[in-house]
């Protein structure tokens, strides 16, 4: 009876040996067994459990119980982050779940234009993007996220950063929203915050100006020169006169249906600058980066107003006669 307990010790301490070395082996070496690129899509809340499956299903590794031993015994306090994940080499147990907690997967671009609300922004990324419409609307309603710069924001319009963002797949929308702003504000650097400051303006008010400016042209080097007249205008109190407010104004209020009439202009709405003087309660639309530099370091001119010439350029004046005989040349005189 004791030979055979040896024999029986022997043997467990045989077989702990050829498991122990195996265990090593699979879980030390690099694996994949597959040669083609493998894809995998890690959803939020996936557990180990789940994952482990979906790695060895996919033969990115080599023995699915050693998988979850081994995360269980070195990392198990390791958080797997979501998304879609590349493997396209041979990689160790533990080179595969660095990867998954580092959250190294797969993006994709997302190129969001100058110049949209907050409504145009949403359904772009939903029709473009899959992005959920009413909840980035939502979202972008929570002005607690830039109360840090501007204590009068009622939502986020003009401050959704319009850029090319490289995201993971299936970005919730409200994720995206907090990436946009993170994205204006390290884009608005201090230097802009102390150029400001010297013009006396707020950042919400070079954002609402910056916002009429991106409305106003498409020409990097024409920016400079509308923003050179609303600042003019601004100083002496004149009007704006900015068309995309009413625009804006209309859309506000469901009433615009394609173009301005007579009677819009006179549009009763705090973002009428033709009845209002000064700049509107808040930006009008999301600039770009241009239209915010354009409004820190305008032209240093007379100008007071300009007329548009094509789609692209315009014409601009020192004088209201001179601006009535450049509407007659390149407005009245087309028509």
């Amino acid at each position: 009876m004791k030979k055979f307990i040896i024999i029986l010790i022997i043997i467990i301490l045989l077989v702990l040996a050829v498991v122990g070395f195996d265990f090593f082996k699979k879980t030390t070496s690099p694996y994949r067994g597959v040669e083609e690129p493998v894809v995998i899509n890690i959803k939020t809340g996936s557990s180990v459990t789940t994952i482990a499956g979906q790695l060895y299903g996919s033969k990115i590794i080599s023995n699915y119980y050693y998988f979850r031993l081994y995360y269980r015994l070195f990392h198990n306090n390791t958080k797997f982050k979501s998304g879609e994940y590349l493997f396209d080499k041979a990689l160790t147990m533990k080179q595969v779940i660095q990867k998954l907690s580092e959250g190294k997967v797969i993006l994709y671009k997302i190129t969001v234009k100058e110049g949209l609300t907050i409504e145009e922004t949403a359904e772009q990324l939903e029709q473009r993007h899959h992005l959920n419409f009413e909840t980035f609307v939502m979202k972008a309603k929570d002005f607690n996220l830039v109360r840090n710069i501007d204590k009068k924001a009622e939502d986020l319009e003009g401050y959704l950063f319009p850029d090319t963002y490289m995201v993971h797949k299936d970005i919730p929308a409200e994720e995206f929203v907090r990436l946009m702003i993170r994205k204006f504000k390290s884009n608005f650097t201090n230097s802009m915050k102390w150029r400001a400051r010297e013009l006396n303006m707020s950042i919400r008010e070079v954002v609402t100006l910056a916002s009429l400016i991106e409305k106003e042209t498409s020409s990097r080097e024409e920016r400079f020169l509308i923003s050179s007249v609303f600042h003019n205008r601004l100083r002496i109190g004149m009007a704006l006169d900015c068309d995309p407010t009413i625009i804006y104004a209309l859309k506000r209020d469901n009433k615009y249906d394609g173009k301005i009439g007579w009677d819009d202009l006179k549009h009763n709405s705090p973002y009428n600058t033709r009845l209002h003087r000064g700049l509107p309660p808040g930006p009008i639309c999301s600039p770009g980066f241009a239209s915010i530099e354009a409004v820190l370091f305008p032209e240093n001119t007379k100008y007071l107003y300009f007329v548009a010439k094509d789609r692209r350029t315009h014409y601009f004046s020192k004088t209201l006669n001179e601006h009535n005989r450049a509407v007659r040349k390149y407005i009245i005189n087309k028509k």
